[in-house]
């Protein structure tokens, strides 16, 4: 792998996510005002994105309530701290079978099916500048889990979102994936520039060693602007990697809840140290409006 002379970098802190992970850390922010609260505190060590999902207040469990997210954004927008604001757009499309022998029924508890437009209600309403759209469909974890995402699925979301003026992050967690984001370009449903995130490193999608990124890199089209993380120990040599590919930096507590062994981090933590190691390589940070230039963003607040 080639290194790039790009030195312009920005970093994404995604700061909670839907995983069980609220139960091993009391760092993961799980309330709107805490989720609010570590977008200002990353945006302050130097995130120029924040990627929002919300969760249940009193469960902790994901969720897609809109109200919840409109609760997140108004507070961090009246913050008057600036940062680009990333709303998943993944909820919706969860499939949990039944056992291995009886498939049928779905499992209720664990499935979550909703059609485009319902997926899309909260960017509707929020107007955000990015939202994610996860282009392909995998297992997730050692149970039955499958995140659903088809092809007319996706067709139908991108060109809603292009219709809002919202950015699409497309995750790529696989490279089947990425195969799948070129066609949605080639249907014209993806405008320019086509921003993409390379998910590394989870069980069942693209591991995160060293030929595999390098097969991801070297397949994106030249013009297209990534960014790129792994999960649990490998986010900050992911960090480096990703920089030193022409790539863009992803931490945050949805991929990771340790700063170093047996110490908890907090979205700010994280950051700051994902900050540190690109400034010691000689990476400049981008400021949120110089990605809102760099992404060609509508800010439609502030």
């Amino acid at each position: 792998m080639a290194l790039s002379s790009n030195r312009d970098v920005f970093i994404t802190c995604a700061l909670t996510g839907s995983g069980d992970t609220t139960g091993r850390s009391d760092k993961v922010p799980v309330t709107p005002e805490q989720i609010a609260d570590a977008a200002i505190e990353a945006a302050k060590a130097g995130a120029a994105i924040a990627h929002i999902h919300v969760r249940d207040p009193q469960s902790g469990s994901p969720s897609r309530n809109p109200d919840l997210y409109r609760q997140v954004v108004e507070l961090i927008r009246r913050s008057g701290v600036d940062v680009v604001l990333n709303l998943t757009a993944g909820m919706g499309g969860d499939l949990t079978i039944g056992s291995v022998e009886q498939p049928l029924p779905f499992d209720a508890q664990g499935t979550d099916l909703a059609g485009a437009t319902e997926r899309l209600v909260h960017i509707a309403e929020l107007l955000p500048e990015i939202c994610t759209l996860d282009c392909g469909t995998m297992n997730f974890g050692e149970g039955d889990y499958v995140m659903t995402n088809t092809p007319s699925m996706l067709c139908e979301m991108a060109r809603q979102i292009q219709q809002l003026g919202v950015r699409p992050e497309i995750e790529v967690f696989d490279t089947g994936h990425l195969v799948l984001a070129k066609w949605l370009k080639d249907q014209g449903l993806i405008d320019d520039p086509v921003v993409v995130q390379l998910c590394m490193g989870i069980a069942w999608g693209a591991p995160d060693d060293i030929s595999t990124f390098n097969s991801l890199v070297q397949n994106l089209p030249e013009e297209w602007i990534f960014s790129a993380f792994s999960i649990g120990r490998n986010q900050m040599p992911y960090v480096a990697l990703a920089a030193a590919a022409g790539g863009n930096i992803r931490v945050g507590l949805e991929d990771n809840i340790w700063l170093e062994k047996g110490i908890l981090a907090s979205n700010g933590d994280l950051v700051e140290k994902a900050a540190a190691i690109a400034t010691l390589m000689g990476y400049n940070l981008l400021t949120p409006n110089q990605v809102r230039s760099k992404l060609n963003l509508q800010k439609r607040w502030g």
